[in-house]
């Protein structure tokens, strides 16, 4: 038995400029995207959801799946115990959804969230409810089934869940191959994907950020773009873990193409690492390979890939362990940044001033993270 438990985040997905002038919303407060506080508390989740599962799987920052094998006769009381946890310790409401495999659960999650009537818990172990539920729910509400393949499931003749179940298999697999199949069998109760205890090891890492306004020189972007990879850098050591790839990009606004628009990558392969000087050193040769002058830039990154665990050998002559004078330097300075915030120590090309960053003027305060921005409270 798989649950998914899920925070109550309905999301804004339209332009902020384009609405927050209008009048209805004119008691709404509006807040920049706050990730370290996001990250801390999906952590603090994870902790309570531990209490109530042996085996509790992240899917991201806002949803886990956890094993419920031992609690059949219980579910719902121990659904609805854990989901009261969660809201009392950590102060964020959610909804769980259960059945008898992930793409099940999902789906339950799903109703759980949309349906007020369930009351945040949705219980799809039982084959009739689940069939019940299929018969009027679309097909696009599946775990897997994107908008790119909904048009062909449609054509198909294939518009509700009880559609996709019930349709052959060789119709499914000319549609989306051996994945339709798995699929298929999820939801008719076949446990194909199981939880994994262990997070699987990232292919690929990038860091990449809009500017608060349009870059135009290129010592500025040379100044991102360091900045971008030794903060990537700094991500591959806290996973320990090296990169054998380096890619690196820029582009204008998409938005404002009567400005010019331009946007170009370029990358190369390199031996293993996870020096922050030397990912910088090639990620500055590769700005200078795509930068044009003229142009207003919006945005840029630094794309790290080919991850393999830090220190191994990848070539009879490399000389990834010989370097200890390097790896202590590299190690005193994630400390300092650990210790006193992120940033504290960085590469001098990276910039000081630094006027380019986004802006993020409504950003909530990070209450869990920065003692000097914790919740005060007054008593009288």
């Amino acid at each position: 038995m798989e649950s998914q438990i899920r925070t109550q985040n309905h999301g804004v997905f339209r332009t902020l400029h384009l609405v927050r002038h209008e009048r209805k919303l004119s008691d709404v407060r509006w807040f920049s995207s706050n990730y370290p506080l996001y990250a801390d508390m999906s952590r603090r989740v994870y902790q309570v959801l531990l209490d109530y599962s042996p085996r509790v799987e992240p899917y991201s920052i806002d949803e886990m799946f956890l094993d419920l094998s031992g609690f059949a006769s219980e579910l719902h009381a121990h659904c609805g115990a854990m989901r009261q946890a969660v809201q009392k310790i950590t102060k964020v409401p959610t909804c769980v959804g259960w059945g008898p495999t992930k793409t099940i659960a999902k789906l339950a999650n799903g109703l759980a969230k949309d349906r007020p009537e369930l009351e945040g818990l949705c219980d799809l172990t039982d084959l009739q409810t689940r069939q019940k539920f299929y018969r009027n729910v679309s097909v696009g509400e599946v775990w897997g089934i994107g908008r790119r393949l909904l048009p062909k499931l449609h054509d198909a003749g294939m518009r509700t869940i009880e559609q996709f179940v019930e349709a052959k298999p060789a119709h499914i697999r000319k549609i989306m191959a051996i994945t339709g199949i798995r699929l298929q069998a999820e939801l008719q109760g076949e446990s194909c994907i199981q939880i994994s205890e262990m997070a699987e090891a990232r292919k690929g890492m990038a860091c990449t950020r809009s500017f608060g306004r349009p870059i135009t020189t290129y010592k500025e972007m040379h100044e991102a773009i360091t900045g971008f990879a030794a903060k990537a850098a700094e991500k591959l050591r806290a996973e320990d873990q090296d990169a054998a790839h380096i890619a690196v990009f820029i582009q204008t606004n998409r938005h404002k193409r009567d400005e010019g628009w331009y946007a170009n990558q370029f990358s190369i392969s390199c031996e293993p690492t996870n020096d922050t000087f030397t990912i910088c050193q090639h990620a500055s040769r590769l700005l200078k390979r795509i930068w044009l002058n003229g142009y207003r830039y919006a945005k840029a990154g630094v794309m790290l890939n080919d991850l393999a665990p830090h220190g191994q050998q990848s070539t009879l002559f490399s000389t990834a362990s010989t370097q200890p004078e390097r790896d202590s330097l590299l190690a005193a300075m994630d400390g300092i940044n650990q210790k006193f915030g992120s940033g504290t120590l960085f590469p001098l090309s990276a910039g000081i001033k630094r006027d380019w960053k986004p802006r993020q003027a409504m950003l909530s305060a990070r209450y869990t993270t920065r003692l000097d921005e914790i919740m005060e409270a007054q008593a009288w």
